[in-house]
Parts: structure tokens; C-alpha cells; sequence
């Protein structure tokens, strides 16, 4: 079963940043349906508090639904919502003057400050919200502008003085002008989030084009003047067999040298390609987290292991990393080596693994890789072990015995 809370920690930033932004939203609805409708029971009867209440409501509602299509929009996910910011338009229209008629028309007193406080308070809603749904600072500007000029007008039959209808515009102009501004900044900060989670991406698919690059390179750089000079020599050997020469047989048995040798070169190619040393990987692994914005703490000593051992645990280092950067959402990664009775133990912990449902491993590091990092540590009578420690924890420990002489030479070099 999934721990409370499961379903925020499988999110990843992004998500969560997006998750965040949208509930925002739709809490500025919930305060709006508090604030201007809730109260209005307070402040006058039961019957003409319900009315302002629904209408209050009935915006809100409308508002929290124009925000989300305006952040879907702004992903790239939906259309520009321009049907809904009339329809919002529509409904703030008659909200307001439905207000301003109850304030009118209405018991004097209270009745006319809870109608006002719906008034003033639907008209800068309505504003903040609709410039969420336009691009441009001056678009976004000239709508708050004409909400706030639309909220003077309409007190016109009120007969209000003028100086409360300039004061009331005002009130709306610089109330509905920060909700936009903050909601639209919202918008582009998790704009920018998505941006470094794809740039993060990218760089991982180009770390390993450029790697595949150098594998091809040093493979080229191998096998391209041997497998020229085979095929000259091979016709070679076929214009002397024609002949009936008997240098033929000598060209051939070259050919077979060659080929023999190139094969040798490969194997060593493809064993440094696949070897990685401890040290190295380490010192890179502690780069790419840094440049990912993780803070990665390195401790123990490498001086002394044996070349196998160092392949072994290099790559165990390569593929935790690559998993916390892939997969997880950590903060923080703790990377250790220490010598035990003969062993030595790797333990890499992070603090940021993904939970799924059900008794299966994490989404995160204990995906396919560990089967692999499992076959390599069985090559030096090496064990794996890994699994969530705590809440959000994951831990994968790595112990491979060590020769005697190794052992010794190893912990001479740790003290």
C-alpha cells in the first residue's frame, strides 16, 4: 500500500512545482468565495446574503477555471482559453451590476457595504485573473486597465462622488494589477522549472551521444587501417593465386594476423570502454550532482584497491548517480568507502528516491541496473544490497572482499 503522502513524493519537481502553482490558484477562489461572499451573512439578511453568496461563488468558480486553462495554455497543453476570459468577463459584468442594483435598491447600511465589498472585490478577481490568460505585458496591462476603468463607470448610477468612483478604479487598478503580476509570475517560474528539467535531460542524452562518439572514434581509429590493409592484402593473395604464385599463401596467413590482431585491439577497447576506475567515477559523480544542484558528500579512501575491485565499484557509483539524477528527486547524496574485516564497503544514500504502489522496487534506483551492477560484483565475489532507509530514503551498499595483500596494502594506505 502507498504511505500517505505517496502521491506527492512520486511527482517530480516539476510536477510538484506545477501541483503547487495550480492549488494556488484555486485557493485564491476559495478566499474569494470567504471573503466577499461568506461574510455578506454578517452584514445583512439571510436572503440577500444567499444571493450575493451564489453570485460570489459562481465567479469564483469561473475564476479558478480560467486559471487552470491559462496554465495548461501557458505549457503548451491547451489552446489560448479566449472563450472563458469572455465568459469571465461576462460573468464579473453581472456580477457587479447585479451588486451594484442590490446596493441601490437595497436597505441602506449594511446592506450597501457587503453589495460594494462584492463589487469592488469580483472586479479585481476578475482582472488579476483574466491577464493570466494574455501574453504580453502591455495586453496583460490594458486589461487590468479596463477592468479597473469598468469598475468607475459602472458607480456612475450610484451616484457616487467622483472622487470615490476615481478611488474605487484606483483600488482596482493596483489590487488586480498585483494579482496579475503575481499569478503571471507564478506561471513563469514553473515555465523556467520545466525548462531546466529538459535542459537536465538534454544533457544526459548528450553525455551519452558523446560517449558513444568516443567509443566510435577510438573503434575507427582501431579497426580502420587494419581492416584497409586486410583488404589489400586479400587482393593481393587473389591476383597471385590467379597467377599461381605460391606467395599467395604467405599474403593469407598476413591476412589472419591481422584479423587476429584487430580482434585483440577491440576486446581492449571495449574492456577499457567498460572498465571504470573508483576514483574517477567518484570525482565525476560529485561534478554532475553539484551542476545538478545536489549536495554530494564524498568520504573514504581508494589508495590500494585492486584494479578489478575499482571496476566493480566504479560502476556501482556510475549507476547510483545516474539513477539520483534520472529518477529521483534528492537534495542530498551521501557517498561512502570504508574498509571492513577484510572488505570493502560502498554505500551511496540520497534522500530524494520515488515511491510506487505495491511491493515493487522504487521507480527510481532500483530499476533494471542493479541486475547488471549485481553480475559485475558477482565477478569479484561482490554483494549488492538496495532498498528504501526511512521516509524518502534510498540506500545501495556494495561490498566486495578483498585479497589478503590488497587488504593489507588498503588499510596501510587508509591510516
Amino acid at each position: 500500500m502507498r504511505r500517505p503522502g505517496g502521491w506527492w513524493r512520486i511527482k517530480s519537481t516539476p510536477e510538484k512545482v506545477e501541483t503547487y502553482t495550480r492549488w494556488s490558484f484555486h485557493f485564491f477562489g476559495v478566499v474569494e468565495v470567504l471573503a466577499l461572499g461568506v461574510t455578506a451573512y454578517g452584514r445583512t439578511g439571510a436572503g440577500l446574503a444567499t444571493v450575493l453568496c451564489l453570485l460570489v461563488t459562481a465567479h469564483a468558480a469561473v475564476c479558478v477555471l480560467v486559471s487552470s486553462r491559462a496554465l495548461d495554455w501557458t505549457l503548451g497543453r491547451r489552446p489560448q482559453p479566449v472563450r472563458l476570459m469572455w465568459t469571465l468577463i461576462a460573468v464579473t459584468a453581472v456580477v457587479a451590476i447585479t451588486a451594484v442594483g442590490i446596493a441601490e435598491r437595497g436597505p441602506a447600511g449594511e446592506v450597501e457595504t457587503a453589495a460594494g465589498s462584492v463589487y469592488g472585490g469580483v472586479m479585481l478577481y476578475g482582472a488579476g485573473v483574466t491577464a493570466t490568460g494574455v501574453r504580453g505585458r502591455r495586453r496583460r496591462a490594458a486589461t487590468v486597465g479596463a477592468f479597473a476603468l469598468g469598475a468607475g463607470l459602472i458607480t456612475f448610477p450610484l451616484e457616487m462622488p467622483a472622487l470615490a468612483s476615481v478611488v474605487l478604479a484606483g483600488l482596482v487598478l493596483v489590487t488586480g494589477g498585483l494579482l496579475a503580476v503575481t499569478s503571471n509570475f507564478s506561471l513563469w517560474l514553473l515555465k523556467a522549472v520545466y525548462a531546466l528539467d529538459d535542459a537536465k535531460e538534454t544533457r544526459a542524452r548528450l553525455a551519452v551521444a558523446e560517449e558513444r562518439l568516443r567509443f566510435g572514434r577510438d573503434l575507427h581509429d582501431v579497426m580502420g587501417r587494419n581492416l584497409a590493409v586486410i583488404a589489400l592484402k586479400s587482393e593481393l593473395a587473389v591476383q597471385l593465386s590467379r597467377r599461381g604464385r605460391p606467395e599467395a599463401v604467405e599474403q593469407m596467413i598476413e591476412v589472419q594476423r591481422i584479423a587476429q590482431e584487430s580482434q585483440r585491439e577491440v576486446r581492449d577497447v571495449v574492456r577499457g570502454y567498460r572498465e571504470a576506475a573508483l576514483e574517477v567515477e567518484l570525482a565525476g559523480a560529485r561534478g554532475v550532482l553539484a551542476a545538478a544542484g545536489i549536495v554530494s558528500e564524498v568520504t573514504g579512501e581508494t589508495a590500494g584497491l585492486p584494479a578489478e575491485v575499482q571496476s566493480a565499484l566504479g560502476w556501482v557509483v556510475r549507476e547510483a548517480t545516474t539513477n539520483v539524477l534520472r529518477h529521483g528527486d534528492a537534495k542530498k547524496v551521501a557517498v561512502t568507502v570504508r574498509m571492513s574485516e577484510g572488505r570493502v564497503v560502498l554505500t551511496v544514500e540520497n534522500d530524494g528516491v520515488a515511491e510506487t504502489t505495491g511491493d515493487g522496487p522504487p521507480a527510481g534506483p532500483g530499476g533494471s541496473g542493479l541486475s547488471g551492477l549485481r553480475e559485475r560484483l558477482s565477478a569479484v565475489d561482490g554483494t549488492l544490497e538496495a532498498g528504501p532507509v526511512g521516509r524518502g530514503a534510498f540506500r545501495l551498499t556494495a561490498e566486495v572482499p578483498l585479497p589478503a595483500a590488497a587488504a593489507g596494502a588498503a588499510l596501510g594506505a587508509a591510516s
